[in-house]
């Protein structure tokens, strides 16, 4: 296991699953209240980090500027719902290690068995020794200078520091994320059709012309023997569809791409906290 040393220094690093995919940024580090060990690692996840999950330490280790752990990337973000406030009560670990499968969490009996602390920014033994120094009690019901406080409870207004509480609520943030949603490729492929044209084609063919003797003719049809055997011949022609193929480019084709802006409805849950007045079984908000 890394070292205290080392675990300090993996606050903003990216923290990635067993496959190497990304979980969030790691913002804390939170110390086991008993024995001073690094214990939990609370990452921003979700849109614009606006959730904190915690993921065990153990087993964890550096890798250049990322910090890989030995879970699934959706077993993390399926984790209890627990605020980064500070500290984890040992309710919220029991949730947090039965999530993670931890099988001696159900050890723990007495409420000050364990509790986890985060040490943001300061030296873990300055911390260790705050809080075994009296000076902070496990209930918060004492300051630092060790005057009680009538007031009882915890709130993110400052526990034991003043009268009043803060009310808070959620609100929905929603942006986009872009990822990969098909591809379209261009494939050139030869296909046969069958092309018809119409050729006109000559060919000679014979005919017999017979004419009369006349004073114009006669010499001629005379020139001879009287009574005779010949033969006259004649070369007859004809044309026949001569088909020649060539290549001709007809057109470029490319890919290009347009963007279409449609608009989509998100919806989801958000909790605010209420602020109600108990007075003497009458209740006011």
């Amino acid at each position: 296991m890394a070292t205290m040393q080392e675990i300090e220094t993996w606050r903003g690093r990216t923290l990635v699953d067993r496959d190497g995919d990304k979980i969030g940024t790691i913002e804390e580090v939170y110390l086991d209240r008993n024995n001073g060990e690094p214990e939990w690692l609370a990452v921003k996840t979700g849109l614009f980090g606006s959730r904190h999950s915690f993921v065990p330490i153990r087993d964890a280790s550096a890798q250049g500027d990322q910090v890989r752990v030995q879970h699934e990337k959706d077993l993390v973000k399926d984790a209890p719902n627990v605020e980064a406030d500070g500290e984890l009560s040992p309710e919220e670990e029991r949730r947090l290690y039965q999530h993670y499968g931890r099988s001696d969490y159900d050890e723990w009996t007495d409420p000050s068995d364990d509790r986890t602390e985060g040490v943001p920014g300061r030296d873990r033994a300055d911390r260790f020794a705050e809080g075994r120094s009296g000076d902070v009690d496990r209930e918060g019901d004492v300051d630092r200078e060790g005057d009680a406080r009538g007031t009882v409870g915890r709130d993110v207004s400052g526990p034991t520091t003043d009268d009043a509480m803060t009310r808070s609520e959620e609100e929905l943030r929603v942006g986009t994320e872009r990822r990969e949603a098909g591809r379209a490729r261009l494939r050139k492929h030869v296909v046969t059709e069958n092309v018809q044209e119409t050729v006109p084609v000559e060919r000679e063919e014979v005919r017999v012309e017979r004419e009369p003797i006349t004073d114009a003719n006669r010499d001629a049809a005379l020139d001879g023997p009287e009574i005779s055997e010949e033969e006259h011949e004649v070369t007859l022609h004809a044309e026949e569809p001569v088909v020649e193929k060539r290549t001709v480019p007809k057109e470029r084709v490319r890919l290009d791409k347009d963007v279409t802006v449609e608009e989509q409805t998100v919806s989801e849950e958000v909790r605010r906290e209420q602020i109600e007045l108990d007075d003497g079984g009458r209740r006011r908000s």
